[in-house]
């Protein structure tokens, strides 16, 4: 996913146009015992970067953006630098940055209400019956995601989805973020799996060259039809709903 594209989501709808479920490996869809998901495939992120414009009409939709590079920047230069601040923590740094950088007076009330979003966030509407599927098919389903215990907990509880999830899993527990390689391979060694028995569902196009170099089968669930990244990887699949990655693995 292009980074700085990533605040347009608040003009996509679940419409989008797909893009075909296409193998770019020999990888089959029969292998897979468990999916995971990143959290921005399952949780709607567009309440938080659309909040950016209550707060500073007008010049929201360029807070929202740069806010959301640099949070993106800030957490693979620490993972590169073993220098962990957690996801929270490097996202109010990010936004205290984005605010600064653009002569916004960003108020403490204003930033810990922006900040709050992440505690707000509600599944996008094909996800509930789209788990209960790979969940009546026998596929373990687990989420693999950057962000704290905390707001992946609130989101669960936020969308009624508590049980949806066999396995929770920040990546904070090791102190880094993806695309470190340790990151994805926290999921191998809690599902006890190997990797190529795990499909990941990527949000970002980055994550998709993450995980796929790690050895996962991935999915790209391209909300926003963005273009792919030029880093010498594809998805195994992709579509711009869950109902495509329920096609891709044969269980609709």
């Amino acid at each position: 996913m292009d980074r700085r594209s990533f605040v347009t989501l608040g003009s996509v709808s679940l419409t989008a146009p797909v893009v075909e479920a296409a193998l770019a490996s020999s990888m089959s869809p029969r292998s897979i015992r468990a999916v995971a998901f990143d959290a921005f495939a399952i949780f709607d992120p567009r309440p938080i970067f659309a909040a950016c414009e209550v707060a500073f009409p007008g010049r929201g939709a360029e807070l929202a953006n740069a806010w959301r590079v640099r949070q993106f920047e800030y957490q693979w230069l620490r993972a590169l630098t073993g220098m962990y601040a957690n996801f929270w923590d490097v996202t109010v740094s990010a936004l205290e940055f984005a605010a600064h950088s653009m002569n916004l007076d960003l108020a403490p009330g204003q930033r810990d209400r922006l900040m709050s979003g992440y505690l707000a966030l509600r599944a996008w509407p094909d996800v509930k019956e789209s788990l209960a599927t790979l969940q009546r098919a026998g596929t373990q389903v687990a989420l693999l995601s950057n962000a704290t215990e905390q707001i992946l907990d609130a989101g669960i509880h936020n969308s009624d989805l508590s049980g949806a999830f066999q396995h929770v899993i920040s990546t904070d527990r090791i102190k880094t973020f993806k695309p470190d390689p340790r990151a994805y391979r926290l999921g191998t060694q809690i599902m006890r799996l190997h990797e190529k028995e795990i499909l990941f569902v990527a949000f970002a196009g980055w994550d998709v060259a993450g995980a796929g170099w790690f050895g996962y089968p991935t999915f790209w669930n391209n909300r926003q039809n963005a273009t792919a990244e030029e880093l010498n990887v594809r998805a195994d699949g992709s579509g711009a709903t869950l109902t495509e990655l329920l096609r891709f693995l044969g269980t609709r």
